[in-house]
């Protein structure tokens, strides 16, 4: 679901344009324009065709007061009405220019700005389309056009070479910037949803952990009543053992406490917000990581190591290891052949995940690349063995910036060369990925276990 939704935020990016934002920049444009022809007029003695070039300005002053009226000021343009608006912009000033020089107008690189503004608004199909129509219009500028003339008779043009070189150094920067701009931009808004995307996945895992704390909590409360319910309950089954209708209510309240009390104990297995169930074994929380995807028809194999003379650490079930692991297990699960193996290691400073599989791993064409957001192939031509699977991008793009918020050190590699060449199923010659904490950075302690837990505070009650 995350994926469609951030595919469906980046198709329609031009929705986010406001009607009010372009409306502002044809202003400021025909403010330019006016003084820029005031000046030609004042400074340079220029004989323009004034009637003409103040209409032209005088159709985009119509267009905004049109579009002021009768739209809101908060209005989201579509992708066409954006296209329709730029196009618009592009036409009104390539024919200023064709009455202004054509190319030999160095105004005439504003052209370029609409262009810009549609690369990073909308797709680039449609950028496409509005950089055919800027370089056609350019082009015929540049063969149709007034000169321009002093009230002296003098014309004021380049050479032809030099504006050769002015149409070319235009095409070239239509298709450049186009291109240029509408990367960059893709690769912002990608890294935004996908950030969007880990904050949700992070709340959401903190959500269920307090949801947790909460029911292990009330669990805990209701723990004393429910024994007196229970007590009381046995006490009156054998005082009303000569009166069976009775005894069978005082049965049926017993059998009912009880069953209430073991309701609450399985709902708080979750967890408790305090130092006993805030924090877990290293192997346990690894475990709890991986559980969700242990029966999906792979074999995962849990390696846990340690230095002889350590003992295994106590760290703090956090919700974005957790979540974070939880994600790379999944990775693992659906590239593997047959089987996945974790391993983790420690020492007196460090805390070392490794997760491995035994498929393709990961394309050398790719590697630089892990870890951002939305790499669509892991490896090419053999998408029919995962059916299903879109990509790994994302998923992994969130694993990786959960876990480095939790102080983590990431890595990937390949158990083999990654050409998918000689591999066998049940060997490590698949992908690798590396995860490394200091102790301090999990709250890591050997002797965690046997620190007090904390004296119990009970709810307050209104």
């Amino acid at each position: 679901m995350a994926n469609q939704n951030t595919f469906d935020a980046r198709v329609h990016r031009s929705n986010w344009v406001r009607l009010r934002t372009l409306i502002v920049l044809r202003w400021i444009a025909i403010t330019g324009q006016l003084i820029a022809i005031t000046i030609a007029l004042r400074l340079f003695d220029l004989d323009l065709n004034l009637g003409l070039c103040l209409l032209v300005i005088a159709a985009s002053i119509i267009a905004n007061l049109i579009a002021v009226f009768i739209y809101p000021e908060n209005k989201r343009l579509t992708e066409a009405e954006v296209a329709w608006m730029l196009l618009f912009d592009i036409v009104q000033l390539a024919a200023l220019l064709a009455l202004t020089g054509g190319l030999n107008n160095p105004f005439a690189l504003l052209i370029l700005a609409p262009v810009t503004i549609s690369a990073t608004a909308l797709k680039p199909g449609t950028t496409a389309l509005i950089g055919a129509a800027t370089i056609a219009l350019v082009s015929a500028v540049t063969l149709w056009n007034l000169p321009l003339t002093t009230t002296n008779g003098f014309i004021m043009a380049m050479p032809r070479d030099f504006v050769l070189g002015f149409w070319t150094a235009i095409v070239i920067g239509v298709i450049f910037l186009g291109l240029y701009a509408s990367r960059v931009t893709g690769e912002v808004h990608a890294m935004s949803d996908a950030l969007t995307a880990t904050q949700m996945a992070l709340a959401r895992e903190q959500k269920l952990t307090d949801l947790g704390g909460v029911v292990a909590a009330a669990a805990h409360e209701l723990g004393t009543p429910l024994a007196t319910i229970k007590l009381a309950s046995a006490e009156l089954i054998e005082e009303l053992s000569d009166q069976p209708q009775l005894r069978e209510d005082a049965e049926l309240i017993r059998d009912q406490s009880e069953r209430c009390r073991e309701i609450l104990q399985s709902m708080g297995r979750a967890g408790k917000d305090d130092l006993h169930l805030r924090r877990a074994p290293l192997e346990a929380v690894i475990r709890e990581a991986a559980e969700p995807h242990i029966g999906r028809g792979k074999d995962v194999v849990f390696d846990i190591d340690a230095d002889a003379n350590a003992r295994q650490p106590i760290i703090f079930r956090r919700p974005e290891i957790i979540h974070g692991l939880r994600n790379l297990v999944q990775n693992a699960v659906d590239f593997a052949r047959s089987t996945i193996w974790i391993e983790a290691t420690w020492d007196e400073d460090f805390v070392t995940i490794r997760i491995v599989d035994d498929g393709y791993g990961f394309p050398a064409q790719v590697m630089g690349r892990i870890g951002d957001p939305f790499v669509r192939q892991r490896r090419s031509g053999t998408s029919g063995s995962r059916p299903g699977y879109e990509g790994m991008g994302l998923g992994l793009f969130i694993a990786k910036t959960l876990l480095e918020r939790s102080g983590a050190e990431i890595s990937f590699a390949n158990g083999s060369d990654g050409t998918g060449g000689s591999v066998g199923e049940g060997e490590r010659s698949g992908a690798i990925v590396v995860a490394s904490w200091t102790m301090g950075a999990l709250g890591a302690s050997p002797d965690a276990d046997r620190a007090p837990l904390g004296e119990n505070v009970p709810f307050e009650r209104e």
